[in-house]
């Protein structure tokens, strides 16, 4: 960054990495364009900064994949990171050391510590609706004869009984969720630290986050390949990673090294 930057830039902050790590090279982040990502170091802690017009609102598309990007690019070489929410704009590079860095060193530093050679892998996985919709129909009598109910029925008279109906299939897709994430834990969990689990929703029924030590992402992502294999036709499944820790960090921080601790 310009040692006298102009009274219209800012400083982006993404995370903050050991004082030791390379700063991410070639990477677009914040910004249109999108300035350099450089290293602010105190003591043993850089935080990862890039200059930004503080005119230009932040928010866009751009924005938000660029703030993952540096991240996750910093999370894949090996590097622990704890990631910044998006949107962290501090005045200047002092203000990085003095106002962020300098006050909570040794919480970061023992944060990063326990981060130590882990990266994120999140499993995704969405239902083939129709697939999914014949299995609740064959495993619940109770839906597939309210079912022929509704189709027997005028329009008017069946109205109560189709929104029961909606109501027990989605109660029955919630069910199914949780047992195909309690099924994902039970085959990828053992080959991770730590997991965490989101809570199912129609548009994203399974979605676990696991914590997984380097020397095991080339097996947990074999596992991954096995068990989408097993789940083909019935669930689209996607694994992504390696990813910056945002679910296990021990600090999720802001702009003024405030956070919530786990």
């Amino acid at each position: 960054m310009n040692s006298t930057p102009s009274p219209d830039s800012a400083c982006y902050v993404y995370g903050i990495v050991p004082a030791d790590a390379p700063a991410p090279q070639d990477v677009v982040g914040v910004g249109d364009p999108s300035a350099p990502v450089v290293p602010v170091r105190y003591g043993g802690l850089a935080a990862l900064v890039s200059e930004i017009d503080a005119r230009r609102p932040l928010g866009t598309p751009r924005d938000l994949i660029g703030h993952a990007r540096v991240l996750d690019t910093v999370a894949a070489g090996r590097t622990p990171v704890l990631p910044f929410r998006f949107g962290a704009v501090v005045r200047d590079e002092a203000a990085v050391t003095d106002e962020l860095l300098a006050p909570q060193e040794q919480r970061f530093l023992a944060a990063l510590e326990g981060l130590h050679g882990l990266a994120q892998f999140t499993a995704r996985g969405t239902y083939r609706q129709d697939r999914v919709l014949r299995e609740i129909v064959r495993d619940r009598p109770d839906i597939a004869r309210l079912r022929e109910e509704v189709a027997d029925l005028p329009e008017a008279a069946a109205q109560p009984r189709r929104i029961r109906l909606g109501e027990l299939v989605a109660e029955a897709l919630t069910a199914r969720a949780r047992s195909d994430t309690d099924h994902l834990v039970a085959e990828l969990g053992p080959l991770a630290e730590a997991t965490a689990r989101a809570e199912p929703t129609a548009e994203q029924p399974v979605t676990v986050s696991f914590l997984v030590d380097a020397d095991r992402w080339t097996g947990f992502e074999r596992a991954a390949d096995v068990l989408a294999a097993d789940w083909d036709g019935r669930v689209d499944f996607r694994l992504l990673g390696p990813l910056a820790p945002y679910d296990f960090a021990p600090q999720l921080v802001d702009a003024q090294g405030r956070g919530s601790w786990d």
